[in-house]
């Protein structure tokens, strides 16, 4: 997205694998950008910061996190520029030693011609609701990820037992990357489901989905659930806005820089911290050798949503039609506003040309990514 808003504001980019060294190389001799956007985490430092370093090239590092930062805390603070992907991942850059005051959140970029609503009576909406068992009368809540437990799953079901005796009519989705994996969580969900009786109003889809048919499977909810335990942006419940749904998360993390809670959705407040006082380091996170690193303090690693809460903002949403019409066109509107690629992409380009003093009409990019 970054690379193709890039061109649509008619920038010279070029996209590569921040694991291709050749080929980063061969990019920096021949297309000779001004800088390099490395996407990634702290720990991808060697490839998306120091790599461009090496051979003369200005590093722009646009990173997430993933609780904490280990290591290459001077390195970064000596870039002259560095994007986070949310307000909290920078927060957390600090609170783990940086010092660099030319850190600024970013946030991702998607396609909302792509990500759309559908009107009700699509085909395709019609038919995917019908494949997972949704009854026309029924509500369908949705939480997507590719381990769905660490999107807030288990918090949305101890809710959703919370309310089933006031609002019954009601089917929750859980799109999962595998099939029952990490089975730790797994059999804690079927668990939570068996004491709180809604194993059958509950179905799973699994497996690898295209762009556009995750565009038809958000339109086919009517809320879409995701109080995730970490998350440093959130990706999918911005695109569930631009799909023009009601977007049900945690006032915590990456949300609270996209979702505009009372009109966009509902922000449950925190009910848990989870802390720990010390956190293994392993090789490929730049050390010599894997260790336990002991905290001077604990550390916030993750967030659980409080259940009461979850279920207030649910029963309000599920019992309310002309709410979830509501907050939908809003959602939508936020998010072609605020979250669509090519503006993301510009701001990030204005931002490199005010910050590291780059010719707009001059500009080159590289764009290094994973391999998707």
């Amino acid at each position: 997205m970054l690379y193709r808003g890039l061109l649509k504001n008619e920038l010279e980019a070029v996209p590569c694998d921040r694991g291709a060294e050749a080929e980063k190389e061969l990019l920096y001799k021949t297309f000779k950008p001004d800088v390099v956007i490395g996407i990634g985490y702290w720990a991808d430092a060697p490839r998306i910061i120091q790599h461009p370093l090496r051979f003369g090239v200005q590093p722009v590092p646009w990173l997430n996190a993933d609780g904490w930062v280990a290591n290459y805390q001077e390195l970064l603070d000596s870039l002259p520029l560095m994007l986070t992907t949310s307000s909290w991942v920078k927060e957390t850059y600090y609170r783990d030693g940086l010092r660099n005051k030319n850190i600024y959140p970013m946030p991702i970029g998607i396609d909302t011609a792509q990500m759309r609503p559908l009107p009700k009576d699509d085909p395709r909406v019609l038919r995917i609701r019908e494949m997972l068992g949704v009854k026309p009368d029924e509500k369908m809540i949705l939480t997507s990820g590719g381990d769905t437990t660490s999107k807030g799953f288990q918090e949305v079901l101890q809710a959703l037992g919370k309310i089933n005796g006031s609002f019954p009519n009601w089917k929750y989705i859980g799109k999962t990357w595998e099939k029952g994996k990490p089975l730790y969580h797994c059999r804690k969900e079927m668990e939570i489901m068996k004491d709180l009786d809604i194993r059958r109003k509950v179905s799973f889809i699994d497996g690898p989905l295209s762009r556009d048919f995750m565009c038809c499977l958000i339109n086919a909810c009517d809320i879409y659930a995701a109080p995730s335990r970490i998350e440093g942006f959130g990706m999918i419940q911005v695109e569930a806005m631009a799909c023009g749904k009601p977007v049900l998360s945690i006032d915590a993390m990456g949300m609270k820089d996209t979702i505009v809670h009372g009109e966009t959705g509902f922000l449950a407040k925190v009910g848990e911290e989870v802390k720990l006082d010390g956190e293994w380091a392993y090789t490929w996170m730049g050390f010599e050798k894997k260790h336990r690193i002991k905290f001077d303090k604990p550390k916030i690693l993750a967030y659980r949503a409080d259940i009461d809460d979850l279920a207030k903002y649910l029963y309000k949403m599920l019992s309310d039609d002309a709410l979830i019409e509501k907050m939908g066109r809003k959602a939508r509107e936020h998010a072609v506003k605020n979250f669509d690629y090519v503006k993301t992409s510009r701001d990030i380009n204005d931002l490199i040309e005010k910050k590291l003093d780059v010719s707009a009409s001059q500009e080159r990019a590289t764009v290094s990514v994973r391999e998707n």
